[in-house]
Parts: C-alpha cells; sequence; structure tokens
C-alpha cells in the first residue's frame, strides 16, 4: 500500500473540517476514506508514473465533465471504466482549493451513493 501520508493528512483535514463521520480502509493499492460506510475518496501513490492520485466518487453529471479533463483519468475496471469513480492527477489537486473542489463533489455524492454489498 502506497500513499502520500502529506496527502493523507490533508483530506483528514478537510473530512474533519466538514464533520463528516469517516474512517480509513488500505484498499486499491493506497487508503481510501468511507464516509458513513460507504467509499468516498482516496489517494495511492501510482507506480507507473510515479505521481500520487486523488480517487473520487462523484455523480453521473460531475463524472461525465471530470473524464474531459486532461488532469482527471476514469478509474479502470477489467473491461471498462468503473462508473463515478476517477482519479485526479498531482496536478489537478495540488492547490488546496483544487483539493477541496474534488472533495465536496464527493460528500456531495455520498448520501445518493450505494453502498457496497457485505461478503
Amino acid at each position: 500500500m502506497a500513499f502520500d501520508e502529506d496527502n493523507a493528512k490533508r483530506i483528514r483535514t478537510f473530512l474533519q473540517y466538514k464533520g463528516a463521520d469517516f474512517f480509513e480502509k488500505k484498499m486499491f493499492g493506497g487508503i481510501v476514506f468511507m464516509v458513513d460506510n460507504k467509499l468516498c475518496c482516496g489517494t495511492r501513490l501510482d507506480k507507473k508514473v510515479g505521481e500520487n492520485l486523488l480517487l473520487c466518487r462523484i455523480n453521473d453529471s460531475a463524472y461525465l465533465k471530470a473524464i474531459e479533463r486532461d488532469d482527471v483519468l476514469p478509474m479502470p475496471n477489467a473491461e471498462k471504466p468503473m462508473k463515478n469513480y476517477v482519479f485526479i492527477t498531482e496536478i489537478g489537486w495540488a492547490r488546496n482549493q483544487d483539493m477541496e473542489y474534488w472533495l465536496q463533489l464527493c460528500l456531495d455524492f455520498n448520501p445518493l451513493a450505494k453502498a457496497s454489498k457485505k461478503k
């Protein structure tokens, strides 16, 4: 599990400031933040490009706008990108106001997101 602790701290600070009920879980090769027991966001170090990525779970319309940007990558799956999940490259969330924009999209979508099924 590779992730930058400073970036994880930035995410933690934002979620605490917003009063989100969250916990952390190692997942997707990094760390994710679960809000109301649903994956909300996360971060990981992409070893292929050596870049810290921000994982965001966002609504359909935000997703369609996001994937048109150069600093956004769809989250890959075996056959097709995972719906509502994107990775933001470092340039897209280096500034605090950019990070807050993405994390707010995640928090806005969280009440509408479905929780994963318990195995």
